[in-house]
């Protein structure tokens, strides 16, 4: 995992990887794939397209296109996973999992304790690379959506199976549970502007 690195542009594709403290499967437990669509949602209303994703029980992966922002990319992706992080504490709240909120309160350390941290939601910073090739576009498509298949227990046999990802649109031309825009219709979309 990337530590604080910066991405130096303010338009792009990325691919990005962030994942839950401790790789605790909180996106399972809590039954919240939906929050990461929310987000999506969000970053579509701003005009930015998601080319593929995939959401696993700890970890999610998406392959974003991010049009010219004036916020850096790095802060609407952080504040994507902190608005996330209060949504999940809130689940768990309401499920009365203490013993997991604990677990996660135990996780912050002292400095962010002191600027009133409650909980480690997510590790601090998140992995990203930029997609500046289609051949890169595709491994890194490949590569996600084979995630659900090759972790134990496995998620399922083939990628298009697994209903939190984009493999469906990729393998069958079938959008799945949230559409995503091909990486193909990115050489028609100016991110520049």
């Amino acid at each position: 995992m990337s530590v604080r690195k910066t991405i130096p542009e303010n338009n792009g594709v990325y691919f990005i990887t962030f994942t839950c403290a401790n790789w605790l499967p909180l996106f399972k437990i809590c039954n919240a794939y939906s929050l990461v669509y929310k987000w999506f949602d969000h970053l579509k209303k701003e005009g930015h397209y998601i080319i593929g994703y995939v959401i696993m029980p700890h970890h999610v992966h998406a392959i974003i296109a991010f049009k010219n922002t004036s916020k850096p990319i790095n802060t609407i992706v952080g504040n994507g996973k902190r608005i996330m992080a209060y949504e999940l504490v809130d689940i768990l709240q309401q499920a009365n999992k203490t013993l997991l909120i604990t677990e996660m309160q135990q996780m912050v350390n002292n400095t962010d304790k002191k600027r009133n941290k409650l909980h480690e939601v997510f590790e601090p910073s998140f992995d990203w690379k930029e997609c500046r090739t289609i051949e890169f576009i595709q491994q890194k498509l490949k590569y996600m959506h084979g995630n659900p298949c090759k972790c134990s227990p496995k998620l399922a046999y083939l990628p298009e199976e697994y209903l939190h990802s984009s493999a469906k649109f990729y393998i069958t031309g079938e959008q799945g549970i949230y559409p995503v825009t091909s990486f193909m219709d990115l050489q028609d979309i100016d991110l520049t502007a």
